[in-house]
């Protein structure tokens, strides 16, 4: 039986003075679990950070270098073993975490391409926080969904966000806020395309302006779209 991976207190936005160390141990029931504070059980350490925090403005160059130089290699190199083109990858990555290799989303999505727990398991990454493993598994999953949709990024997009059972019982992209903004997110990053319309989705139109019956003194009638006479004018 393949062990279920579990996160357990790793958040780091919650540390703005100092990143903690992850340790990973397996737990009696034979799951993988990770976590900043072992409290004495045997665990190995899989990441090792320094003490202290860098500026804001050393976050940013940080987060810039990674995304053009850092894992610039291993996304090309996963790109093209799953026959990915790698600014796609890169635009995920950007849109998932921004660059971010530790990053934890509230419903404990992992690392650079944010990675479910079963979605790694099932992708075979058994570290979600070693970026070559986040992103072969992150790669592996985006061709996977790429192939289920017959090659429809839009769709394969979405189910990266919401899930493939989402988008198999609409049977497009669902209408569900989050998910669009993604889709378009990524799009924006990848191609430049700033929005999508969405199957279903109601075109917003401009209001069009009220039309006005007026009476004349001599009995004529006039229509127009402006309230030429506060009297004898009824609006359509």
């Amino acid at each position: 039986m393949k062990s279920t991976l579990i996160l357990i207190g790793i958040l780091l936005f919650l540390f703005p003075s100092a990143y903690a160390d992850i340790y990973k141990y397996t737990d009696e029931h034979g799951v993988a679990c990770y976590t900043d504070a072992p409290l004495g059980k045997k665990a190995d350490r899989i990441i090792k950070e320094k003490t202290v925090s860098p500026t804001p403005q050393q976050k940013a160059v940080r987060k810039d270098s990674q995304g053009t130089s850092d894992y610039h290699s291993i996304i090309h190199e996963k790109a093209t073993k799953y026959s990915l083109d790698p600014s796609l990858v890169k635009a995920v990555i950007k849109a998932e975490s921004n660059w971010n290799e530790r990053a934890v989303s509230r419903k404990g999505a992992m690392g650079l391409m944010q990675l479910m727990p079963t979605t790694a398991n099932e992708m075979d990454v058994r570290n979600p926080f070693n970026p070559e493993e986040n992103i072969e598994g992150g790669t592996r999953y985006l061709r996977y969904l790429l192939e289920r949709y017959n090659g429809d990024l839009i769709l394969a997009l979405a189910a990266y966000n919401a899930g493939p059972k989402r988008i198999d019982t609409f049977g497009t992209v669902p209408p569900i806020t989050e998910t669009r903004q993604y889709v378009n997110r990524v799009l924006s990053l990848y191609n430049g395309r700033l929005s999508y319309a969405f199957d279903g989705e109601t075109p917003k139109q401009k209001r069009p302006e009220p039309i006005y019956k007026v009476v004349l003194q001599d009995g004529t009638v006039l229509f127009t779209n402006s309230p030429l006479f506060k009297t004898n004018v009824a609006r359509f």
